[in-house]
C-alpha cells in the first residue's frame, strides 16, 4: 500500500514538474489555438474586404464548438463514455472548421482574380495602346470588370488619390493577393515605370503566361481526378460496410457501439480514414 501511494506521489510530482517546465510553451500554444485562430480569420477576411469584429469571431468560434459538443454530451447521458470523447471531438472539429473554410473562400477569390486578370490585362493593354495612362487603364478595368478584380483595382486607385505612390499601391496588391501571377504583374509594372519600356507588350506576355499555366493546371486536374475519386471511394468503404453488416446482423455489430472497446476501434478507424485520405490528397497534389 505504501509503495502504491509513493508511486502516485512520484507520478504527481513528475507531472507537475513537466507541466511547470513547459508551461510557457503550453500557454503560447493555447494562445495560438484561441486568439491566434481568431486573428487569422479576421486577417483573412480583411484581405477579402470583409470587416468583422474580432470579439464576434471569438464568440462565434466558441458557439460552434462548445454548443454542439454540449448537445452531444447530454445526448449520451448518463453514460460518460463515449459521451466525453465524442463531445471533445465535436468541439475540436467545431473550433478548427472555420479556418479551412475561410482559407477556401480566400483561395477561391484568388483563383477568380487570376482568371479575371486575363481580360483585365488585355483591356489595360488595349487602353495603353490607345494612349491612356496606367491610372486611366486601371479605371477602365474598374468600370468594365466585376469583383473581385474591380474591388482590388479600385483600392489601388483610392490609395493613389490619397497620395500613395503607385508603386506602393501595387505592392499592397501583391500582399493582399499572394499569388505568383500577381507578383509578376506588380514587378513588371514597378520595374518598367522606373526603367521605361512597353507596358502593353508586357501585359500581353503576362496574359499568355497565365493562359498557358491555366491550361497546364486544367490538364493536371483532369489526370489527377481519378486519384481524388479513389480517395473518396476508399474513405467511404468502411462506413458503408459497417452499415451493411449492421443491417444484416445487428446483434453482431451492436457491441461496436455499446462497449468502450468498440468506440475505441471506431475512433482508430476514423483517425486512419482521415490520415489515409489526406495522404492520398497530398500525393496527387501537383503545384504548377
Amino acid at each position: 500500500m505504501f509503495a502504491k501511494y509513493l508511486g502516485l506521489l512520484l507520478f504527481g510530482i513528475s507531472v507537475f514538474g513537466v507541466s511547470y517546465h513547459y508551461s510557457a510553451r503550453f500557454l503560447d500554444w493555447l494562445r495560438f489555438q484561441s486568439l491566434g485562430t481568431r486573428d487569422y480569420i479576421v486577417d483573412r477576411l480583411a484581405l477579402m474586404f470583409i470587416e468583422v469584429d474580432p470579439q464576434k469571431v471569438l464568440l462565434g468560434l466558441l458557439a460552434i464548438s462548445f454548443v454542439p459538443a454540449s448537445l452531444v454530451f447530454v445526448a449520451f447521458l448518463p453514460e460518460f463514455f463515449p459521451g466525453i470523447p465524442l463531445a471533445l471531438l465535436v468541439a475540436l472539429i467545431g473550433w478548427k472548421a472555420p479556418k479551412p473554410i475561410v482559407d477556401y473562400m480566400y483561395r477561391r477569390r484568388i483563383n477568380t482574380f487570376v482568371i479575371q486578370m486575363i481580360d483585365a490585362l488585355s483591356l489595360m493593354s488595349n487602353g495603353l495602346k490607345s494612349g491612356l495612362s496606367i491610372v486611366q487603364a486601371l479605371g477602365l478595368v474598374t468600370e468594365e470588370m466585376p469583383d473581385p478584380i474591380r474591388s482590388e483595382f479600385n483600392r489601388i486607385l483610392e490609395q493613389n488619390k490619397l497620395g500613395v505612390a503607385l508603386e506602393e499601391c501595387f505592392t499592397s496588391l501583391s500582399e493582399r493577393v499572394k499569388v505568383d501571377d500577381v507578383e509578376m504583374f506588380v514587378t513588371a509594372i514597378n520595374i518598367l515605370k522606373e526603367t521605361g519600356g512597353n507596358l502593353a507588350e508586357t501585359f500581353d506576355t503576362i496574359v499568355q503566361t497565365i493562359r498557358d499555366r491555366i491550361k497546364v493546371e486544367n490538364k493536371i486536374s483532369a489526370l489527377t481526378a481519378q486519384g481524388i475519386y479513389q480517395g473518396i471511394f476508399v474513405a467511404a468503404i468502411p462506413p458503408i460496410m459497417g452499415v451493411f453488416f449492421y443491417q444484416s446482423d445487428p446483434d453482431f455489430m451492436r457491441p461496436m457501439f455499446t462497449t468502450a472497446l468498440g468506440w475505441i476501434l471506431i475512433l482508430i478507424i476514423f483517425m486512419l480514414e482521415v490520415i489515409g485520405f489526406f495522404v492520398i490528397m497530398k500525393i496527387i497534389k501537383i503545384d504548377v
